[in-house]
């Protein structure tokens, strides 16, 4: 950004020293005046410290929505197995993934959020869940206006009329946990208030209490379920949602992260102003803040908005975030994000936020650090500080049965079973040691897939190998010292990068010197067409054999 001169930064809202928030402010922020942040921290623990007991399973089922779960998830099972099971292994697994995604569907706002977590998690969960589970985001039919405005009123002890001079009864949006209205307040300024479902907050405990219940019985059962572990999927989507469920710790978590764009000077991202007095559990009250859609590229080009400097700017923002203070959006998809006339990037929606304590927060530098250095013992170590694998886990072994001291392999020279068959025998190997995907690294890695996914949007044609060069040193050039002290070690000690080690991250095996992201995505349809090619010919065998 350019330098401001003196006479336009006194013309600047002051709060904008100590958060990344638009330079025209309907009001400013003053931590020390708002009143719903007293004892947000408080609030927060006491929030996560609920989870062990919503997931506390219980000898028998808890209550009739267990029964309804256990029904409709049964019957998505049993179609499957009597329709579907002997099919081929893909075409299988995906008439099973469609059966989960329509029972999900028919229970609700609950497991239609879970559905979008399932959505997100493109190299995370099974590939046939994840495109099934994109069919569902958020078919919620909205709540009535009156529904709204008694929710409004109770929340903030007024009529709707007393605080809001307009007050649009169509939402904007609305989703699982809420819904979100386009208003203008008495004192004239436009926002948006965020108002949640009156009954979800007891729907979402008792779902959790059910799939608690429910998850043990489908691990090793169906096929896609022993690959995204249930109970470990139930006690992720606890920990994160429970936290959705009061929104004075999204605005808090709005706070926050604008705090964290000011102090690493990135203000090419902004985050909509909480109202300092019009925040409770169930209402949020915030800044409008009206851009580009994330995908309008078109629009946001013919605006002259460089569409790449946003995705740097994005990306270099996101990982300060977590390495420097261990704060991060925990859940950037394309309608958390908007672009504004100006090229800066709007955040919205805040209520998964990840957080790192200092000890998780060092052992993700050092997951970073020795990714780019072909370090695998230091990648296994970190790996372990962040809760990945239990804290017995012996880094030597681990090392050895992942066969990480091994040149990687070049997944485009195997074929389809050898593939599926490294797939499987590192499942295995994980399992075998005990390793599961905590909160923060799931965020973590979802967040990074839709980055990556960003990239063929908005930059298809930038050099990857070049740009991942260039914000490495950035981040020593500008952060190198911090790092260094995190770690323990002197800032000449930083292991230097290693360009086979980004290729291998990217399955590129030969030694190219340029890669479009374009390029990218060539070699990963090629790779996934071989796939199914093989798979075809196999079926085709198979068919032969039973019909000569």
């Amino acid at each position: 950004m350019t330098a401001t001169s003196p006479d336009r930064a006194s013309d600047l809202p002051s709060d904008l020293a100590i958060g990344a928030f638009s330079e025209v402010a309907p009001w400013t922020i003053d931590p020390t005046l708002i009143p719903w942040l007293e004892g947000v921290d408080l609030l927060r623990d006491q929030t996560r410290d609920t989870v062990p007991h919503l997931l506390r399973r219980q000898l028998l089922p808890p209550g009739r929505r267990a029964i309804t779960i256990g029904y409709e998830i049964s019957a998505a099972i049993l179609r499957w197995y009597f329709t579907g099971r002997r099919k081929e292994k893909l075409v299988s697994r995906t008439q099973l993934s469609r059966n989960m995604r329509i029972a999900f569907e028919h229970l609700g706002p609950t497991f239609i959020k879970l559905g979008q977590i399932l959505s997100a998690g493109e190299g995370i969960f099974p590939q046939e869940l994840v495109s099934e589970f994109a069919q569902c985001r958020d078919r919620v039919p909205a709540d009535s206006f009156q529904v709204v405005r008694q929710t409004v009123e109770r929340e903030l002890g007024r009529s709707l009329t007393e605080v809001f001079a307009s007050f649009d009864p169509v939402p904007l949006a609305a989703a699982s946990i809420a819904q979100v209205h386009a208003a203008q307040l008495r004192t004239g300024e436009s926002v948006v208030v965020k108002v949640q479902r009156p009954y979800v907050k007891r729907l979402v405990h008792h779902d959790i209490a059910a799939m608690s219940w429910i998850a043990p019985l489908l691990g090793g059962r169906i096929p896609v379920a022993t690959l995204a572990n249930p109970p470990a999927l139930v006690e992720l989507f606890a920990e994160t949602i429970v936290e959705e469920l009061d929104f004075r710790l999204e605005a808090a978590n709005m706070l926050d992260f604008a705090s964290v764009l000011a102090r690493t000077g990135q203000h090419a991202l902004v985050v909509p102003r909480p109202h300092p007095s019009l925040v409770t559990e169930k209402v949020l009250v915030m800044e409008r803040l009206d851009g580009f859609e994330w995908g309008d590229v078109a629009g946001m080009r013919a605006a002259g908005v460089d569409t790449e400097e946003v995705l740097r700017a994005s990306l270099t923002a996101f990982l300060e975030g977590a390495i420097l203070y261990g704060v991060f959006h925990g859940d950037l998809h394309g309608g958390n994000l908007s672009v504004l006339p100006d090229g800066k990037v709007a955040v919205m929606d805040f209520g998964i936020t990840g957080r790192l304590d200092d000890l998780k927060r060092t052992a993700f530098i050092k997951l970073m650090v020795s990714a780019t250095s072909n370090d695998a013992r230091g990648q296994v170590e970190a790996l372990k500080g962040l809760g990945a694998l239990p804290p017995d886990a012996d880094i030597d072994t681990v090392v050895s049965d992942l066969r990480l001291d091994q040149p990687p392999l070049d997944p485009t020279r195997l074929s389809a079973d050898q593939l599926a068959s490294e797939l499987r025998d590192l499942t295995k190997a994980l399992l075998s040691h005990g390793a599961k995907l905590p909160k923060e690294l799931t965020l973590f890695i979802k967040d990074m897939i839709f980055l990556d996914q960003a990239v063929s949007l908005l930059a298809p044609d930038i050099d990857l190998l070049s740009e991942i060069g260039q914000l490495l040193t950035y981040f020593y050039e500008h952060h190198g010292e911090k790092i260094a002290q995190d770690l323990g070690i002197s800032p000449d000690e930083i292991p230097a990068v290693d360009t086979e080690s980004i290729r291998a991250s990217l399955m590129v095996a030969e030694p190219v010197d340029h890669l479009t992201y374009s390029d990218l995505r060539a070699r990963r349809e090629a790779l996934w067409n071989k796939l199914e090619n093989d798979r075809q010919d196999q079926g085709d065998r198979q068919d032969h054999l039973r019909n000569p």
